[in-house]
């Protein structure tokens, strides 16, 4: 007969406890990430342009750093590079607030330039 394990000598064992820092990881995906930049891109850009499209993102994650690229359209005639740097510093700072990355690079693309209506009915450039 196999004597029977009464577990006592299993309370004896102190229990490890394992601080919460080093009880697993979280990884936030790319895309979620992009899906942030590209949130912020478009409450930095305001109103777009009639027929724009809202702005996208994509993101390259490595080691919690974030770099983004964003891609995007505005109304023209506009102050293109100030609008790109306030787009610049709004992902910046959602990124780094909602994921806890670091985003040392924002790169923003001007898709389209959407000429104001008074000048053109629905051109663009």
């Amino acid at each position: 007969m196999t004597p029977m394990s009464t577990g006592a000598g299993e309370l004896d064992r102190r229990l490890t406890v394992v601080p919460p820092g080093e009880r697993g990881a979280t990884r936030i995906a790319d895309r979620v990430v992009a899906k942030i930049a590209s949130q912020a891109a478009r409450e930095a850009v305001g109103t777009l342009p009639p027929g724009a499209d809202r702005p996208s993102a994509s993101v390259v994650v490595h080691h919690e750093v974030a770099r983004v690229r964003v891609q995007l359209e505005l109304d023209y005639p506009c102050d293109i590079g100030a609008r790109c740097r306030t787009v610049r510093h709004q992902v910046v700072e959602r990124v780094s607030t909602l994921a806890g990355m670091q985003v040392p690079e924002v790169v923003v693309q001007v898709e389209r330039l959407h000429v104001e209506a008074a000048l053109g009915e629905g051109r663009t450039r």
